[in-house]
């Protein structure tokens, strides 16, 4: 079965987090910090700070963009503090919804 990802990568040197979703989470990480997108290049290097693993496509787009639509940096630093513990990402997933 073929996985899909949601990511979140970190700029020091912009302080700014980004997330996307990919089905080669290696290969895209690579790309980000090989400036092929234009709204990463800028921030390079980033570097993979967290990430969740879906079954489809469809799953980690609708992740990413329930990530996104938090519009929270304090949400995003919760999500990677908190990834060790299944409860907790759990209970920010929900509040998500």
């Amino acid at each position: 079965m073929q996985h899909w990802y949601t990511y979140i990568i970190y700029s020091k040197k912009l302080d700014k987090f980004y997330t996307g979703f990919t089905e080669n989470i290696q290969l895209r990480i690579e790309r980000h910090n090989n400036g092929w997108s234009k709204f990463t290049k800028n921030g390079i290097p980033w570097e993979l700070v967290y990430y969740e693993v879906h079954d489809s496509k469809q799953e980690a787009l609708k992740r990413e963009r329930e990530i996104k639509m938090k519009k929270s940096k304090h949400y995003i630093e919760r999500l990677i503090n908190h990834a060790g513990d299944r409860s907790e990402l759990t209970e920010l997933h929900s509040e998500s919804l």
